[in-house]
């Protein structure tokens, strides 16, 4: 079934019950599935339907998802994007897109409109992740992976009803934020709250007023929140939970969290690939401290060694088999064959299992910093450092940060008879990586440490990193 036709079911179910909520405009079932449609109407107008794509880039997150819903009620791919990218990132993704309309704003027209038939494989969304060279990757879902993938959520990782409000204030051109804290709740006749961006007053006045009952989040909002002494007089009584994703939540916020406002974080894994794979459930207890819970139903796992070879619990390379996989990276053949393996998704991340089931993991093959719940390749920015005219080398790591999870930590050596200072070469980077991106902390070597093969030692460098590296501001 197309996505946007279970919505529809949804939506005439629960006629004048709220649906969306921004600020101080509710947008009940009926006029959002009125909405969704007038736009799907504008769309198949203008001569697009099934087998095209359109790329999603409004600023507004109400409009981000009436739009999304009207483009699949069309038939069309749809592939929101984060808003917050700078030109240059945004025309890397149009580059491999080439979307036949990019949408920045959703004109008001009421209309309904019944769902384009699909087939089961058409692709739904688009999801852009950033790949190993830094350059970003299309991930393509499929109607049935996204069907598959939400129900996943809702019947595992969420277990929502139709009397949860959730808020949403993650970017929906995410995976976590779109369907944890949009699709997801929709699907199940919950409302959602829509926030454009993380601020900590505004998120505790509307838990408080509007009665949140789930707030989807990252470990670096819950640290923010709990450093924060508005927590202290804030009414949380109405949540029944906090999840955290993107990035492993650390047990100690966890513990925190759970002293100060009396609810639990529950926490899992996932990828723009594989939906939410791994997860506790709310109803999940006792936890691990270590582990991010287990294989949700539907899901199967398998832990491999360096030939690929099962290796019951590990530690070793984790593997992924779900309905909800992604079915390639666009214009990436080479890419898509190297994590897809008869059914398997090879996750990169190097994981061990406990006889009951639950995972947890110890390390990464992947070379990837997770700041404040955003996926950041090194190569993106090393390359940013290299374009600089006083650069000679650049290297990037990711190293421990209380308040982000990890940071962006540079190491440069600059040309001779440079003298160009960090601040200066940190703005450079600023101005060229979206705000997320670019490194906090950079510290100038004579030399960058090689390995044996000739390579960057970055393992050297985040031994240095722990004493030695120090904040720009």
């Amino acid at each position: 079934m197309n996505v946007a036709a279970r919505l529809q079911q949804v939506a005439s179910a629960n006629g004048s019950k709220d649906a969306l909520v921004r600020g101080n405009e509710v947008v009940y079932w009926t006029a959002l599935d009125a909405r969704a449609g007038g736009f799907a109407h504008d769309l198949t107008e203008a001569g697009l339907g099934r087998g095209d794509c359109i790329t999603i880039a409004c600023g507004d997150p109400l409009e981000t998802v009436i739009a999304l819903i009207g483009g699949l009620l069309a038939g069309c791919t749809v592939a929101p994007i984060n808003p917050r990218l700078t030109d240059d990132e945004r025309n890397q993704i149009l580059d491999q897109l080439s979307p036949d309309q990019v949408v920045t704003g959703v004109p008001v027209r009421e209309e309904f409109f019944d769902a384009v038939a699909i087939a089961e494989e058409d692709p739904a969304i688009i999801l852009f992740t950033s790949g190993s060279t830094g350059a970003p990757k299309g991930v393509v879902l499929s109607h049935h992976a996204v069907n598959a993938g939400l129900d996943i959520w809702i019947e595992g990782a969420l277990q929502t009803t139709p009397d949860d409000v959730v808020l949403s204030v993650l970017p929906l051109g995410h995976s976590y934020g779109l369907f944890g804290s949009v699709l997801s709740p929709l699907l199940s006749g919950a409302c959602t709250v829509l926030l454009p961006r993380f601020e900590i007053e505004e998120v505790l006045k509307t838990i408080s007023r509007r009665r949140v009952t789930i707030f989807p989040g990252v470990a670096t909002m819950f640290r923010r929140l709990l450093d924060s002494d508005a927590l202290r007089h804030a009414d949380l009584s109405s949540l029944r939970y906090v999840m955290t994703g993107a990035a492993p939540c650390p047990w100690d916020v966890a513990q925190a969290w759970k002293t100060a406002t009396n609810t639990r974080i529950v926490r899992g894994y996932g990828m723009s690939e594989l939906f939410r794979p791994i997860s506790y459930a709310p109803d999940n207890l006792p936890e691990v401290p270590e582990a991010i819970g287990r294989a949700l139903p539907g899901v199967e796992l398998m832990i491999v060694d360096d030939d690929e070879a099962p290796i019951g619990n590990g530690p070793g390379e984790l593997w992924v088999r779900t309905p909800a996989c992604m079915t390639e990276y666009v214009g990436r053949p080479e890419e898509t064959e190297a994590v897809l393996q008869d059914g398997w998704f090879k996750t990169g991340d190097i994981a061990i299992m406990t006889p009951d089931g639950l995972v947890c993991l110890v390390g990464r093959k992947k070379d990837i910093i997770l700041r404040g719940g955003y996926n950041i390749v090194p190569g993106e920015i090393e390359a940013v450092l290299a374009s600089h005219p006083d650069v000679a080398e650049a290297a990037v790591i990711g190293v421990p940060s209380r308040d982000m999870g990890e940071e962006v930590a540079a190491f440069v050596v600059l040309k001779k008879g440079s003298s160009i200072s960090e601040a200066a070469l940190i703005a450079y980077c600023r101005d060229q990586l979206a705000v997320y991106k670019y490194p906090r902390i950079l510290e100038f070597l004579t030399d960058l440490p090689m390995g044996p093969t000739g390579k960057v030692d970055k393992s050297e460098l985040a031994k240095q990193a722990k004493g030695n590296v120090r904040r720009s501001e």
